[in-house]
């Protein structure tokens, strides 16, 4: 399939879970089939310091509903859960009624007090994955900085930024975004917080740095076309190589 439709969500988190929890389901329903759809960081809980437990288990049971939800469609969003007694914020990839990619946020956020809350993921967990035919990568907010990361998800075909990025960087986000589409010639798909102090900047970013973005919606859509990939790493030959992961 060339052609993808991608939706990326620009909404805010409420206080009560399954408020938020079912605005993420009505989205997933109203997308068409076979399409994938991102969500903001911590979309359903937000980083609820004092609700670290009672996040853990509500997201047991988000993890239920969206592996339900998904059939025929993508989702990627984070959530906090606990393992063996140290919460991490963990990123899901539900596809087609499964789970097929996990990883843990690495780096945290000093200034949000992260470190004191959660647990930073193995930097091994950041790796390609498959979302059908199509070779992904995501990094979680604040990782956006890290270079390095970049180079770990060279010669993917998409990648998936959720965060909740400060309106005072709001600069920052959306031209680290665009250049990590222009330097790894691939799709970038972001999702921001639509929260009072958030920078929003949702946007769906082609290959050659074309920007999808409205911040006065709450879901930005693109039909995208994968092939632009090739063509733009073959116009632009700058050495990356197809991701077989």
């Amino acid at each position: 399939m060339t052609f993808r439709d991608i939706y990326t969500l620009q909404i805010k988190t409420k206080q009560k879970f399954e408020e938020n929890l079912n605005s993420v389901l009505d989205a997933l329903k109203a997308s068409a089939n076979g399409s994938i759809l991102l969500t903001p960081e911590l979309v359903l809980t937000g980083f609820c310091y004092q609700k670290m437990e009672e996040a853990n288990e509500f997201s047991k049971h988000a993890t239920k509903a969206l592996l339900d939800a998904s059939a025929h469609k993508t989702i990627i969003t984070t959530m906090i859960e606990k393992k063996q007694h140290r919460f991490y914020n963990n990123l899901k990839v539900f596809h087609n009624g499964e789970l097929v990619h996990k990883q843990a946020k690495h780096e945290l956020f000093f200034l949000g007090d992260e470190h004191l809350h959660f647990a930073a993921g193995a930097l091994d967990e950041i790796i390609p994955f498959r979302i059908g035919d199509i070779t992904c990568g995501a990094l979680i907010c604040f990782e956006l900085r890290f270079i390095e990361l970049w180079q770990r998800l060279r010669g993917v075909d998409m990648i998936f930024i959720p965060a909740q990025w400060g309106k005072a960087r709001k600069d920052h986000f959306e031209t680290l975004c665009k250049a990590l589409a222009i330097g790894n010639e691939c799709f970038v798909i972001a999702s921001g917080s639509a929260n009072l102090q958030m920078a929003k900047s949702s946007a769906i970013i082609t290959p050659y740095g074309k920007v999808h973005k409205d911040d006065k919606l709450e879901a930005i859509h693109a039909k995208v076309d994968l092939s632009e990939v090739e063509k733009m790493r073959k116009y632009i030959n700058i050495g990356i190589k197809e991701c077989t992961k």
